[in-house]
């Protein structure tokens, strides 16, 4: 359990970074990269989001099969995978829309355009 502390504080300190970098004026076309950090729409596993999404539905499967009452796995199973679903799809599609919305080109492959 050690080691998932040390893990999650890490995570927190790399987010309070990305924060850090929006102190002040920020740029559209900086702001639309930073977001885009966090999801990647034409390949959702290598934002932050998709990560975060993924180690849920690891969690989900883990819960599935934990030694609680199955009916009782079966639901806390069925909580964290709605979880990463709703990070994935719906917090995903959302910035997703603000990165085209600051900066349109932002989707675009590298040297596309």
């Amino acid at each position: 359990m050690e080691r998932v502390r040390a893990a999650a504080a890490i995570a927190r300190l790399a987010l309070q970074q990305i924060e850090d970098e929006l102190d002040g004026e920020t740029d559209a076309h900086v702001l639309a990269q930073i977001v885009h950090e966090l999801h990647h729409e034409a390949h959702p596993q290598d934002g932050a989001l998709g990560a975060l999404a993924q180690l849920l539905t690891k969690a989900g499967q883990a819960a599935a099969v934990s030694t609680v009452d199955p009916d009782d796995a079966e639901s806390a199973a069925c909580a964290i995978e709605e979880a990463a679903a709703f990070v994935s799809d719906s917090a995903g599609m959302r910035l997703h829309l603000a990165t085209r919305t600051l900066d349109p080109q932002g989707e675009r492959p590298a040297g596309a355009g």
